[in-house]
């Protein structure tokens, strides 16, 4: 009897049968392995967030507590103190600049009304609304070339020029032109001094006396340095009523 002999081919044959056996087993623990390994990283990604709520709670209370102190503070305690403050350190203008005559409140020293008798220096034409609508503050925003501001400033010359006939100065530009805002309280001496000859005919009082209320109210650069100097139209007005009785 002669010995077995194995062969390459049925060694492979062995081996190969011996693979097929034993895979089953081994996909099985790998399949539990891979289920396993799944389990402890949502397990970790639980863990992750709620270690990121933890985190963030204790954050939200000083956060609702710096909000509510900001809030009390800078909206409420700060412009209290700025309010008293102003009120004790310069009441007038933190009150608007109000100016009172014989009892009567007649208007703001910042804000222009609008003067048309013939007795009144004349303010500016203005664009706010009918004429001085603090409400509408606004310019004309016409520009230098627009028909409409053409005809606006020729029907302003000719205005004045009826009013005071005899009068052949140049008239200013502020008398014929409108302010940005609409509201500007001011005239520039010029314009004042334009009107000072009607204003005394019509009152029936010298030309000095005009001149000199103009003078008394006229407002200087600020510092001497910014600006340009100003009439207050409505001092000058309110002066002239204290002066004498339109005829």
């Amino acid at each position: 009897m002669q010995p077995n002999k194995s062969t390459p081919l049925n060694n492979s044959v062995q081996s190969n049968s011996a693979i097929q056996s034993i895979s089953p087993v081994d996909s099985k623990y790998h399949q539990a392995d891979e289920k396993k390994a799944d389990e402890n990283n949502l397990s970790t990604s639980d863990n992750s967030i709620l270690d990121n709520s933890t985190t963030r709670m204790p954050m939200l209370k000083p956060a609702l507590l710096l909000f509510i102190a900001l809030a009390l503070i800078l909206g409420l305690c700060y412009p209290l103190l700025m309010t008293g403050v102003a009120q004790v350190t310069m009441a007038d203008k933190a009150n608007g600049s109000l100016v009172e005559h014989n009892g009567s409140l007649v208007g703001s020293a910042f804000i222009g009304q609008r003067f048309d008798q013939p007795e009144y220096l004349w303010t500016r034409p203005s664009a706010a609304g009918d004429g001085y609508d603090a409400a509408q503050s606004l310019g004309s925003n016409l520009g230098p070339l627009n028909p409409e501001l053409v005809t606006a400033v020729e029907a302003q010359v000719q205005r004045l020029k009826a009013a005071d006939p005899q009068n052949t100065a140049p008239i200013p530009l502020d008398l014929v032109t409108m302010s940005g805002s609409g509201l500007d309280p001011h005239l520039s001496p010029a314009a004042a001094e334009w009107q000072v000859s009607r204003v005394a005919r019509i009152r029936g009082i010298s030309a000095e006396q005009v001149q000199t209320a103009i003078d008394e109210h006229t407002e200087a650069r600020q510092f001497n340095l910014f600006g340009e100097p100003r009439v207050n139209v409505l001092a000058v007005n309110l002066a002239l009523d204290e002066m004498a009785v339109v005829k």
